[in-house]
């Protein structure tokens, strides 16, 4: 079954990429999702089923082949099931699914391509499976290696996809900008990787894990001073993760990414390929609970993410922009949630997120779609009645995003959209986590929170309330999706309404509930805990209870170490905490309706009498401005001056100045002693002669 999950993706993308033009478009496409469906259907029924207490150390292995032998380095290609690849498992390959039937209707005509000279479709799927499998690669990986193969696999896919419409310069500049930027956090990566084999000798997740309580002790030599092993090995391998995930500073190509088309930006760059940072940060677990340090700066950078990300969203136009700066934001959120230890919920967040964001991006393709490919929300209004399936679905997610619910009801579990159960479970977590950071972080947080609701809002009220604006003739003719792109908005639907309610207790209802579900657990209690079970009847545990825990690194599949209480603290915040992401929710919407639906004129108006501040927020905080001051206008100097001086000057012109000055001289002068007279041949050889018996009898005196 697992091997099936992994390897049906890759058919799918085969048979797109070679197979389309023996069994036609049609069949192609239609295989590809087939084998989609497949792999997610299996996907649910392993995590539903999962046992961690029936395998040991909550886990199993199904080996693929062997791979790499050399010297001491030994690894199978092999699938790691645990509970934390289970839940990637279902977020992958449920939203690939959805993706590909979504693609039939947003890609059957696409103006960027002469359908009758050429065939785009079957491509576009091929690159939308081989996505897929890669990002299944990743997270089955049983070693760095294999993870780091599927890392590269998902950011190859990620350049093919965005620069899908590759006539379009805008496509082709923010496909390589991906690329580039992420290489930067790759580097980090595999340095982190290189790490990690030197100093265990293997890099097999079972003996990384074994060996953590070494590593914390241990020292390391990089760039001339010793620095602790694990800090550095765990700073290095978050450095990766900040470029997949687009954290602050490498976030650069996430907004620009939005050049792809919209089934790309929902199932690349809202569900899955941006969470694989998490995953990473979350599969090493082990090792961070050790990296007191790292911890924190993973903090730091959630934090100033989550922050930056949403004061950014404010102002953008671009409807897909604007959900795009709203993922970064929220995986700011799920860095906050890992930095300070509870994984669990970081994960929590990741598995809600990945329902109501893919569902925004594709309400807001299907709205694009019905408006002829207008983006800019400017132009929208009045769209309620005109698109209604496409309106309840980005409301529902708009509800799950903002943090809807009932506070300080507790019926088992909090009520309300999966964006308030995980949410606030995250900013509860930062505020119980101790340290300085973490305080900061639960500010920042809340503040965000207000911000998120605030432009979620503002999508809403610009797009689908108020008079029509823009060209009159696209409102007449604007018109709802066809059903096989408002089908899988109905079925996300039914994850951002009941996700989180359903997975609260697992994820963050108590130590032992978490503990049970990942596999932690240890001592006497070896049953079989089943989803449902675990949502529903894992009760909290007593300090007393809760202080006798143990576990070990690499027993389960996440560790949360003995000394780490912040998830049972998180229970214990005062009440004022567990309503201030429901307050800032308010203030944001508050907000909204104010700006946008009773008073339209105010943001213009504020606009203009804060001009700073606004083009401060609609250029991204500058940071694209500088670091094209700081390395790309260098780069380009570099880069011409090596041409001009390097390849023109010195290597054309040295080879230029040998073949038509120097051997041309030289050739000259040798033609000279061709004089055609014998005597003049006869004097030279006398000549030779007597300078060759001079020399040998000098030398041999």
């Amino acid at each position: 079954m697992e091997t099936i999950i992994l390897f049906a993706p890759l058919v799918g993308a085969l048979i797109c990429g070679f197979g389309w033009r023996i069994i036609g478009e049609v069949a192609a496409q239609w295989t590809a999702t087939g084998l989609l469906f497949l792999a997610a259907l299996l996907s649910w029924v392993i995590f539903l089923t999962f046992d961690p207490f029936a395998h040991e150390n909550g886990r199993y292995t199904v080996t693929v082949l062997r791979w790499i032998e050399s010297g001491s380095l030994a690894t199978d290609w092999a699938i790691r099931m645990d509970r934390l690849t289970a839940v990637m498992l279902i977020v992958i390959t449920t939203v690939s699914a959805l993706v590909h039937l979504y693609s039939f209707g947003y890609m059957a005509h696409d103006d960027n391509f002469n359908e009758e000279a050429e065939s785009y479709r079957p491509r576009f799927f091929a690159y939308l499976s081989f996505f897929t499998f890669a990002m299944l690669m990743l997270v089955t990986a049983d070693n760095l290696v294999q993870l780091f193969f599927g890392w590269e696999g998902v950011g190859l896919a990620s350049y093919l996809l965005i620069g899908f419409y590759f006539r379009k310069p805008s496509a082709n500049a923010a496909a390589i900008k991906a690329f580039v930027v992420n290489r930067v956090g790759d580097f980090g990566l595999a340095l982190g990787v290189f790490a990690v084999f030197l100093m265990v000798d293997s890099i097999n997740f079972d003996d990384i894990f074994a060996a953590a309580p070494e590593l914390a002790e241990a020292q390391i030599t990089f760039l001339w001073t010793d620095w602790p092993a694990i800090e550095l090995i765990c700073f290095l391998l978050f450095i990766g993760a900040m470029g997949k995930s687009a954290q602050f500073l490498l976030h650069t190509w996430l907004p620009d990414a939005m050049e792809g088309p919209t089934p790309v930006s929902a199932l690349i760059h809202a569900a899955t390929m941006v969470t694989a940072g998490v995953f990473l940060v979350c599969r090493m677990s082990p090792l961070m609970e050790y990296a007191e340090w790292t911890q924190s700066f993973i903090v730091w950078i959630g934090l100033i993410t989550a922050f930056f990300a949403a004061t950014v969203g404010l102002v953008q136009n671009d409807i897909k922009r604007v959900i795009a700066y709203s993922t970064c934001s929220q995986l700011g959120y799920m860095f906050v949630a890992a930095g300070v230890g509870v994984y669990s919920v970081a994960m929590f967040h990741l598995l809600t997120h990945a329902f109501f964001k893919a569902m925004l991006f594709l309400g807001a393709g299907s709205v694009i779609h019905g408006m002829h490919h207008e983006q800019d929300m400017r132009n929208y209004g009045g769209l309620k009645d005109k698109l209604p399936y496409t309106f309840w679905a980005m409301m529902i997610g708009t509800l799950a995003i903002t943090g809807v619910g009932i506070p300080l009801l507790y019926i088992g579990f909090p009520v309300g959209f999966a964006g308030f159960v995980s949410k606030d479970a995250i900013i509860e977590s930062a505020f119980a986590g101790g340290t300085d950071a973490s305080i900061v972080a639960f500010w920042w947080l809340v503040i965000a929170a207000c911000f998120t609701s605030f432009y979620s809002w503002r999508l809403m009220f610009l797009t689908f309330y108020g008079e029509p604006r823009g060209d009159h003739h696209t409102h007449e003719h604007a018109h709802e999706s066809p059903m096989t792109m408002v089908a899988p908005l109905g079925v996300l639907a039914v994850g951002a309404i009941f996700a989180g309610m359903i997975w609260y207790k697992p994820f963050f209802g108590s130590q032992e509930s978490v503990d049970k579900f990942f596999g932690m657990a240890k001592g006497e209690e070896k049953q079989a805990v089943l989803m449902i079970g675990a949502a529903h009847a894992a009760e909290e545990k007593s300090d007393e209870a809760h202080a006798e825990r143990h576990t070990e690194p690499g027993q389960g599949a996440l560790y949360i170490a003995d000394d780490n209480h912040v998830l049972h603290e998180a229970h214990l915040v005062p009440k004022w905490v567990k309503l201030s992401p429901f307050i800032a929710m308010l203030l944001g919407f508050l907000t909204a309706y104010q700006f946008y639906i009773r008073r339209p004129d105010w943001p213009e108006r504020l606009a203009e009498n804060q001009p700073i501040l606004y083009q401060f927020l609609l250029n991204k905080w500058y940071v694209d401005e500088i670091y094209d001051f700081l390395f790309v206008k260098p780069a380009m100097w570099v880069g011409r001056f090596l041409w001009k001086q390097g390849d023109g000057a010195t290597i054309d012109g040295g080879l230029n100045g040998l073949a038509m000055g120097i051997i041309p001289f030289f050739t000259r002068l040798a033609g000279r002693a061709q004089s055609g007279y014998i005597f003049t041949y006869a004097f030279a050889m006398v000549l030779g002669i007597l300078v060759l018996v001079t020399w040998m009898t000098l030398a041999g005196g």
